[in-house]
């Protein structure tokens, strides 16, 4: 079970530094820099990996998780990175990681506390 809290973690902790990166910006301040956006990328790229190496029995107990969405996302931005269609990205940034981060903190809760 370690190395699956540590795979939480990992995404706890992007999480954290995607809010980080995002505090204080809009979307045509995100549009315009290239560094924040190679690092919201970056992060997000960290969150999909480390959801990918969740075993499968971890995440069929945690399905109001959308791992596959999760994972799906990295792969696309990994995979094609030329066709990023930045206005997703700053939504997932913005919208959909925080409440990623409020469920997987209620999962190292329930799973390890």
């Amino acid at each position: 079970m370690r190395r699956e809290l540590l795979f939480l973690q990992d995404i706890r902790d992007a999480s954290d530094a995607l809010a980080g990166f995002v505090a204080g910006q809009n979307e045509a301040a995100f549009s315009q820099n290239d560094l924040l956006r190679s690092a919201v990328v970056h992060k997000l790229t960290v969150i999909g990996e480390a959801a990918s190496r969740l075993p499968d029995e971890i995440r069929q107990r945690h399905p109001e998780i959308p791992w596959r969405d999760v994972i799906a996302f990295r792969n696309i931005l990994v995979h094609a990175y030329f066709g990023i269609q930045w206005d997703l990205v700053w939504k997932a940034a913005t919208e959909e990681v925080p409440d990623l981060r409020k469920r997987i903190e209620a999962m190292l809760n329930a799973e390890f506390e």
